[in-house]
This record gives C-alpha cells, sequence and structure tokens, in this order.
C-alpha cells in the first residue's frame, strides 16, 4: 500500500536557538520537506506556551505556502472555539485564492492553551469551552462552500467573490470525541495520535467512515493518522533525542513548567527519578515512533495497516534544530 508522508508542525522553542528563531525554523523545515516531497504540511496552534511558538496558524500557513511549491499547506489546527466560523473562512478562502489547490483548513476542539488564554482570547465574552463548535463548524463549513441553507440567517453572505478556490476541511481528535461529527457534517479526519496514544484506536476511523457513509454526502473521505516520530542513524541516538519531546510531557502531568531539556539532562534526570515516574517515562516513550530510518518505516508500515489509512504525518519534537531536521531528512530519504 503505498504510503503518503505528512508533516505536523508544532513550531517548538528549540533550545539550541533563540527563542525569537522558532518561526523561521519552521520554515527552514518545511522547505527541506517541500524539497525531498512530503505530501502535506500543518502547523499547529498553542497559546501561552513556553515550548510552541505559533499563535496564529493562519499567518505562517501563508507565509510557508508562498516559500514552497509542491506540498500542500494548512491548519493542524485552528482552535475554533476561540474564533468567530465568518473570519476563519474569510483568511482561508483567501489563501486558497493566492494558492489553489494547496491549501488545508484543519480544525481542532481543544483550547490550545490555559483556561487564562481562553478568557483573554473570548474577551469581553465569556469562553464557550467547545459548547458550541459542531454548530460552528457546520456553519464554517456552509461559508466556505457557500451551502447555508435559504432559511440561515447569514445565507447572503459571500466570503470571496468567488468561492470556486477552496480550502480542503479537515477536523482534528485525538481519541474519537469528533470522529463521529467529522463524518456527519463531511470533514475529512485527522487522528492525533501523538497527543494521546493509549486512546487512539482504529475502530475511531471505523466509526468516521460509518457516519460519513451514513450523511452521504456525495463525495469521498481523507484520514491521516499523526503519529510522534523520532528519526536517527542508530535506534540508541534516536532514543536520546526523543527523550527531550518524552521528558516534556511527563513534565506536564507531574504539573511542571519548564524550558526544553537536552538529551544529556533528560537522562540525568531519569536517573534520579522514581522507578514509578521512569515507568511513567517509558510508557510514554513507547507510545513514540523512535529509531533508525528502517525501523520508523517498519512501524509506519504496521500503523498505517492497523488503521487502514494511507497518509500518515510526523510529529517532531527535538532539543535542536539539527537534530528535528535530521529526522525528516533521514525519513523521507526513503520516500
Amino acid at each position: 500500500m503505498s504510503i503518503r508522508l505528512s508533516v505536523v508542525d508544532q513550531t517548538p522553542v528549540h533550545g539550541s536557538h533563540d527563542k525569537n528563531a522558532a518561526p523561521s525554523l519552521s520554515v527552514e523545515l518545511a522547505k527541506l520537506c517541500d524539497q525531498l516531497g512530503y505530501y502535506r504540511y500543518w502547523v499547529a496552534e498553542h497559546h501561552n506556551s513556553i515550548h510552541f511558538a505559533n499563535p496564529c496558524p493562519e499567518i505562517l500557513v501563508s507565509h510557508l505556502a508562498s516559500v514552497t511549491e509542491r506540498m500542500r499547506v494548512g491548519s493542524g489546527g485552528v482552535m475554533l472555539s476561540h474564533y468567530s466560523p465568518l473570519k476563519v473562512a474569510e483568511c482561508f478562502s483567501m489563501m486558497a485564492t493566492l494558492f489553489p489547490d494547496r491549501i488545508d483548513l484543519g480544525i481542532g476542539r481543544a483550547p490550545g492553551g490555559s483556561a487564562l488564554t481562553s478568557q483573554a482570547l473570548a474577551y469581553p465574552n465569556v469562553p464557550n469551552a467547545g459548547d458550541y463548535y459542531s454548530d460552528k463548524a457546520q456553519q464554517l463549513k456552509g461559508f466556505i462552500h457557500q451551502t447555508l441553507p435559504k432559511e440561515h440567517p447569514f445565507h447572503s453572505i459571500k466570503v470571496m467573490s468567488d468561492h470556486t478556490p477552496q480550502p480542503q476541511l479537515w477536523m482534528l481528535g485525538s481519541s474519537g470525541g469528533s470522529a463521529e461529527l467529522a463524518g456527519q457534517l463531511g470533514y475529512n479526519l485527522a487522528l492525533a495520535r501523538f497527543i494521546d496514544p493509549d486512546n487512539c484506536h482504529p475502530a475511531i476511523f471505523t466509526g468516521y467512515r460509518t457516519a460519513f457513509e451514513k450523511a452521504n454526502h456525495g463525495y469521498s473521505s481523507h484520514t491521516m493518522l499523526a503519529i510522534a516520530c523520532i528519526c536517527a542513524e542508530t535506534e540508541e541516538e534516536a532514543k536520546l533525542r526523543a527523550g527531550t519531546a518524552v521528558y516534556r510531557k511527563l513534565a506536564a502531568q507531574m504539573g511542571q513548567r519548564a524550558d526544553f531539556l537536552t538529551p544529556a539532562e533528560v537522562q540525568d534526570r531519569y536517573r534520579h527519578l522514581p522507578v514509578s515516574l521512569q515507568s511513567a517515562y517509558d510508557h510514554i516513550l513507547a507510545g513514540y515512533t523512535v529509531g533508525t530510518p528502517e525501523q520508523c518505516w517498519d512501524e509506519i508500515h504496521r500503523l498505517s495497516t492497523e488503521f487502514g489509512c494511507q497518509e500518515i504525518a510526523m510529529v517532531t519534537v527535538t532539543y535542536s534544530q539539527a537534530d528535528r531536521l535530521d529526522s525528516y531528512r533521514l525519513i523521507g530519504q526513503l520516500l
């Protein structure tokens, strides 16, 4: 089965560079992946984060589309609970007009930040915590495709003078909560295994496809599985480099918030952890795809078969930009 490889970029704040360099490092990675033949490149949305430096994916998407040539570029995703569906539709329809057949609009339900950040984004209103997510997602699609019913109060609104160039619509999920909704509304579905591999199962795609077929949209659906992946020349080196991302996740579970640690610092911390936390670290690492290019490809093929999904997107977070570039280069050379 032919597999498409794609990228989900969280724009990590690499310890190897000044913090304000993070967006430009995403640009560097996107150019490399475009050259290597990756199919799609998405950027994530995070707010008030010390680890990830992209609170406004629509701006970075537009810039990346302007400096790459072949890849589809998009959001993975816009956190729709914060925003007006009309404004999101306007931004991405404009990009689809400027870069035809290359723009994706992926949306998510999560806040992408703290409760305080959600309050600030909603001010002077009250955050809705995703209460209107399904309505907003339906309205967003209606604006993009100009299919709001005649009785809808916004039916007469035109997003662009010509709505023919359209972004491809995707919905993000991590444990199945959005799968049925995506199928009902006719969105494509991207499943974020990198967030919660323990609760990310092939049955989620099955449920999505059932809902999609039942809705009889009249067009085909697409699915993508996003995994955490770190590749290096040797398995030992790959596991060492993965330590930065693994420990960040473990620290978050412990309620700690600090800059990325170097791989050496992670190993030193690991040695001093109690056995229970060492086991938690090992469990997180086991949910990642880590190893040599051949080992990573074997795992990618296994997951593709298991989930019945022909597109795998990789999320790679490392302490240094050089290690992140190396990871995508090593796997991309086998495309």
